[in-house]
């Protein structure tokens, strides 16, 4: 069984593009389709024709993340030489994108009579910013112009507003018959013996202000990539980080799909920030790992921060120094200044940045917008976590100033009121978001009533981020630099405000925390999966965590499919929601790693089943963003959530944030050890992690369920100074 997510549709995708077509290749403007890169749509309408009619569409398919295959043949035709039977001719369209898109189109006569037929390809270039395609409110603020070259038989649309430009080439190569343009298409006459083909490629240009002319693929067909150099870069990336197998076949198939994703959402134009900073000499290691992804197709085509350095926890053990290209890029956007248009605080990381016609004239904020309350605290939590495993001290110097300026912002901007609790409200009017932590729709946020929660808002797993982030970096002080003063600091810093979350949001009556506290400092008494992130930060007292899991592992709670993310007895519950009852698998991963680091090992592997279990019936084995709240029942399946991202990192990086923390990997690559405290269920005999890295040691792992009930780890290869030290639950 595989499950449909979202509309039919193929989606293709590489750095900032994305192509989003019907499956005859059809699109229209009025739907959330065409050609996207920076931020903008360079085609919103296309259609195919044979002999002025429609081919017959045969079958489609994405072939790799940034290549699709369609096949048609045609209906009845009438033509000017005479009637054409139905599945005479074989057209196949071959599409490509990177730096552009390079298509294909290929006819075959199959017919035993020599056939004269018109071809055309019709295009329209609307340019319109993606937000107003997201919200289906298309404004032209500008002007269009196109001009055909017979000689060159190329089409160039252009797009100006004011100083904003931008333009689409359409180039014709290799026709066996010459193009001919009218009425927005390009038309060719094919005269075609018994068994004969015909070729031609139209490349798509797309020209963006006074950036360097992107260039399509050259090679025809490459639906693998052999000639993209981005492809066999991200190939590499895969290559070289650890290989992930397990005794189940299905989940080892899900985590090949994850990795697969998070390789082909590299954004490549982001590579010389994320690079920046590297201590290292250019060694190879760190020309692979100096990326950073985007958040999800087809929407989030961008740098979030919040987004990336999420992933980048989630998958250490995938590739340690990957979340170095994140940190890097993000150090470079870090804020210096205010700015309340943009939500824009000394020291904090940003949200979201842009590139389209919105962005330009400032009519949105993301140029970039800082509207992300934790994005600020995980950067502290992050630089730790990573330093941890890649231990490479230079980098962790060229770190630590932009790590004070993250920890500055949350003592004074991030606690809105000086009560020593973090709390967020947007400085930026209507353009600004109104929730601004993970669940940032704006009614993500609401109290038991179902009404919006008012501002300033601080939400309980804020408070827990912080103080995960200062113990964590309050170690490295401590060990690295030997600063005992500010360690101790930081560490009274935390337990304080521990001690204010278990004083100020503990709801006894619902054996949980609050949602958070509104702008009065009244509880928000709304059960949700947010207290879930409590655990993962262990900040709460020991006592409590079992009560916490028993709420989220509640009938309400818990769908079949993973922990909603609102009670389905809450009035604003809606299992088709973004945020208020759906399931979120990076959300699952989360709560699964909070039940571990409180030894609810059980119940940690009862949440990763269902995130398994969902993935292995999605198209792909491919966990999309969310999808509905609606419970499980023998026979079912996960139900698509309209308008999900797919591909998403969060969704992508959770696969393997669950088998890392099922694993209970803990490392220490200053003093070459590697911990294992694994619990690994009944359905997982086996895991194995191959080229798993751990500073400059490289190890192949085996770890496994043993007879006697207990688990074991062998070493089966290892490069480098490591211990590898089992610790039994």
């Amino acid at each position: 069984m595989e499950v449909q997510v979202g509309p039919q549709s193929i989606t293709i995708h590489a750095d900032d593009e994305v192509v989003v077509c019907a499956p005859d290749t059809r699109m229209s403007s009025t739907k959330e389709e065409g050609y996207f890169a920076r931020d903008t749509r360079f085609v919103s309408g296309y259609r195919l024709k044979l002999a002025r009619v429609a081919p017959v569409l045969l079958d489609s398919a994405a072939v790799r993340p940034f290549s699709a295959r369609f096949e048609f043949t045609n209906p009845d035709l009438v033509a000017a030489n005479g009637a054409i039977p139905e599945k005479t001719l074989h057209l196949r369209v071959d599409r490509q994108v990177g730096h552009g898109v390079h298509e294909d189109f290929d006819v075959v006569n199959y017919g035993r009579e020599p056939v004269s037929v018109g071809f055309e390809v019709s295009y329209e270039s609307d340019f319109a910013d993606l937000f107003d395609v997201k919200r289906h409110a298309l404004v032209r603020r500008g002007m269009l112009q196109s001009e055909w070259d017979e000689v060159e038989g190329r089409l160039t649309t252009t797009y100006g507003n004011g100083d904003f430009h931008r333009a689409l080439q359409l180039q014709v190569e290799k026709s066996a018959s010459p193009p001919q343009f009218a009425n927005g298409g390009i038309l060719f006459h094919l005269e075609l013996e018994p068994r004969q083909a015909w070729h031609t490629c139209i490349l798509w240009v797309p020209m963006i202000g006074d950036e360097p002319v992107r260039k399509p693929p050259t090679m025809c067909s490459d639906l693998l990539g052999f000639d993209s150099e981005h492809v066999q870069a991200r190939r590499r990336w895969v290559d070289h980080s650890t290989h992930i197998a397990t005794s189940d076949p299905n989940v080892t198939g899900v985590i090949e799909q994850a990795v697969d994703d998070l390789a082909s959402l590299r954004m490549h134009m982001h590579d010389e920030l994320a690079a920046a900073g590297h201590a290292h000499d250019a060694a190879d290691t760190d020309d692979l790992d100096a990326w950073v992804p985007a958040a999800g197709v087809p929407w989030f085509v961008s740098l979030f921060g919040r987004d990336s350095l999420v992933v980048s926890m989630q998958t250490l053990a995938l590739s340690p120094r990957f979340a170095l290209g994140s940190l890097h890029a993000l150090a470079h956007l870090q804020a210096f200044d205010y700015d309340d248009a943009r939500d824009m605080q000394p020291g904090k990381v940003e949200h979201e940045v842009r590139h389209g016609e919105l962005a330009y004239f400032h009519l949105i904020p993301h140029t970039p917008y800082y509207g992300t309350h934790e994005a600020t605290t995980f950067y502290v939590w992050m630089a730790a976590q990573a330093w941890r495993w890649h231990g490479d001290r230079a980098v962790l110097d060229d770190m630590r100033p932009h790590v004070e300026r993250a920890l500055s912002w949350i003592d004074t901007d991030g606690d809105v009121d000086g009560d020593g609790l973090q709390e967020y409200k947007t400085r930026a009017g209507e353009s600004g978001y109104y929730n601004q932590g993970w669940k940032d729709a704006f009614d993500g946020i609401v109290d038991a009533d179902g009404a919006l929660a008012e501002l300033p808002i601080a939400l309980c797993e804020h408070q827990a981020y912080v103080v995960a982030a200062k113990r964590a970096w309050a170690d490295v002080v401590k060990e690295v630099w030997g600063d005992d003063a500010t360690a101790g600091r930081l560490r009274d810093e935390a337990a304080t405000l521990a001690e204010l979350l278990e004083d100020r949001f503990w709801w006894e009556e619902e054996g949980t925390y609050y949602l958070g506290l509104d702008g009065d400092k009244n509880p928000i008494g709304s059960v949700a999966s947010n207290p879930g992130h409590l655990l993962w930060a262990a900040a709460i007292r020991p006592e409590r965590a079992t009560r916490v899991r028993d709420r989220l592992l509640a009938d309400d709670m818990w769908s079949g499919w993973g922990i909603r993310t609102l009670s389905a007895e809450h009035p604003a519950y809606n299992p088709f929601s973004y945020q208020l009852g759906s399931v979120w698998p990076h959300d699952n991963a989360i709560c699964a790693a909070g039940f571990r680091r409180y030894r609810l090992d059980d119940s940690a592997t009862h949440v990763a089943r269902a995130i398994f279990d969902a993935a292995d019936r999605f198209q792909s084995r491919r966990l999309p963003e969310l999808f509905s709240g609606l419970p499980r029942d023998p026979g079912g399946f996960p139900v698509q959530y309209l308008g999900a991202n797919v591909p998403q990192a969060w969704a992508s990086g959770a696969v393997i944030h669950t088998v890392s923390e099922l694993l209970g990997l803990q490392p220490d690559a200053t003093h070459h050890r590697l911990t294992v405290r694994p619990w690994l269920p009944m359905w997982l005999d086996e895991v194995r992690l191959d080229n798993l890295r751990v500073g400059d040691a490289v190890v192949d792992l085996r770890v496994h369920r043993s007879a006697a009930g207990g688990h074991g780890v062998d070493v089966e290869r290892q490069e480098g100074d490591l211990e590898v030290a089992l610790d039994e639950p």
